[in-house]
C-alpha cells in the first residue's frame, strides 16, 4: 500500500486518539472506536474484517499526512462497498488528527491538507421503512394486561409518536415525564435536551404502564423477569431492541428496527401536514436534511404514479 502500509505502531502517542473519543457522546464513542481500529489495521497495511484481532490504537497518528489518508481513502474502497461505512471511518482519522493538531502534535498545514480528503460520494436508496399504521395496531395489540405487556405498549406507542431513538428512550428517568402537561424531556445526541408532547393514546398507554411500574424516581422503562414481572433497574437500547423483535413475531408484521419506528413517525407526521421544521425540531434533528431523509412518503407517491400508466397486456 505505498507509504500507508510503512506506517507502524510505537510506543508513542495514543493520547489523540483518547482525546478525541473522549469529546464524544457515549452513544457514539464505541463506533468510533471500530472505524478507528479498521483504519489503523489499514495504515499498518492488514485487511479489517470480523474474526481480525483488534489492533492498538497507539499509531503515531499526529504523523499522519495527506498521501497517508488520501491511500487510507483508496484502500478502503477495496474492502468495504458501503460509502457511508468509508465515510464514517474517514471522519473518525479527521478526528484524531484534529485532537492532534489541538494538542500541539500535528502542523497546521499538514492538518488543513488532510480535512481537504473528500469524502466518497455515493446516492444509494434510503435504508429502513416506514411502518403503515395498521401494523403499529397489531403490534399494541399482541400487547398483553401484564406488567411487561403494558409496558411494551407504552413504548412501542411512545416510539411512534414522539420519533424517539431506543437509547433516548433507555435514557428516560420518571421525572422527565410530567403527566398533568404531557411535557416530556428528552435527553439526545450531543447531550443536547429537547421537550416531547405525550399526547392521545400513547398518554393513556404510558398512565397504564405506570399504574404497574409505579411512580417512584428511577428508569421510566424497567426490565422484566420471565414471569412478566419489571425488575428496579435501567432497560438497555439493546432490550429495547429485543422486545420490538419478539412483539413484531408475535404480531406477524413484516420485521422492522427500532429505528424504522423513528421513520415512521417522521413519514407520518409530514403525511398529516406538520411543518418540516417543527418535525426537525421533534425529532431532535440539527439539520433539516437529516429530517427530509428519514421521509418516506416519495416511494409512495411514486408508486401511485406509476399506477397511472396502463399496459393493454393480456396474461397467457
Amino acid at each position: 500500500m505505498g507509504e500507508v502500509a510503512t506506517f507502524q505502531t510505537t510506543a508513542a502517542s495514543r493520547e489523540p486518539v483518547m482525546v478525541y473519543l473522549a469529546g464524544l457522546a457515549a452513544t457514539g464513542r464505541r463506533a468510533m472506536q471500530c472505524r478507528l481500529e479498521a483504519a489503523a489495521l489499514v495504515l499498518q497495511g492488514m485487511a479489517p474484517g470480523r474474526g481480525q484481532q483488534k489492533p492498538e490504537l497507539n499509531l503515531p497518528w499526529h504523523e499522519l499526512t495527506f498521501a497517508h489518508v488520501s491511500a487510507l481513502r483508496s484502500k478502503l474502497q477495496e474492502h468495504y462497498q458501503s460509502a457511508a461505512t468509508i465515510n464514517l471511518t474517514l471522519a473518525a482519522v479527521r478526528g484524531v488528527t484534529r485532537a492532534a493538531f489541538n494538542l500541539g502534535l500535528m502542523p497546521a498545514e499538514e492538518y488543513q491538507r488532510i480535512r481537504n480528503v473528500p469524502p466518497l460520494k455515493c446516492e444509494r436508496l434510503p435504508s429502513g421503512r416506514a411502518l403503515a399504521r395498521g401494523e403499529v395496531e397489531a403490534l399494541l395489540e399482541v400487547c398483553s394486561d401484564t406488567p411487561a405487556g403494558r409496558r411494551d405498549a407504552a413504548l412501542i406507542a411512545l416510539m411512534y409518536t414522539t420519533g424517539l431513538r431506543r437509547s433516548e428512550v433507555a435514557g428516560l428517568n420518571r421525572g422527565d415525564y410530567e403527566s398533568t402537561t404531557g411535557e416530556l424531556r428528552v435527553r439526545g445526541k450531543g447531550n443536547k435536551e429537547r421537550l416531547v408532547h405525550v399526547v392521545n393514546g400513547t398518554s393513556l398507554a404510558l398512565a397504564d404502564y405506570l399504574t404497574v411500574r409505579g411512580d417512584d424516581d428511577g428508569p421510566l422503562f424497567l426490565p422484566s423477569q420471565k414471569g412478566g414481572e419489571l425488575v428496579g433497574r435501567r432497560m438497555t437500547a439493546q432490550a429495547v431492541y429485543g422486545l420490538l423483535k419478539q412483539r413484531a413475531e408475535q404480531a406477524g408484521t413484516k420485521s422492522f428496527g427500532p429505528h424504522d419506528l423513528r421513520r415512521s413517525c417522521i413519514t407520518a407526521l409530514l403525511e398529516a401536514g406538520a411543518d418540516l421544521g417543527t418535525v426537525q425540531k421533534l425529532a431532535g434533528h440539527s439539520n433539516i436534511q437529516t429530517t427530509a431523509r428519514y421521509d418516506c412518503r416519495d416511494e409512495k407517491a411514486k408508486r401511485q404514479a406509476a399506477g397511472l400508466l396502463h399496459v393493454a397486456y393480456r396474461k397467457r
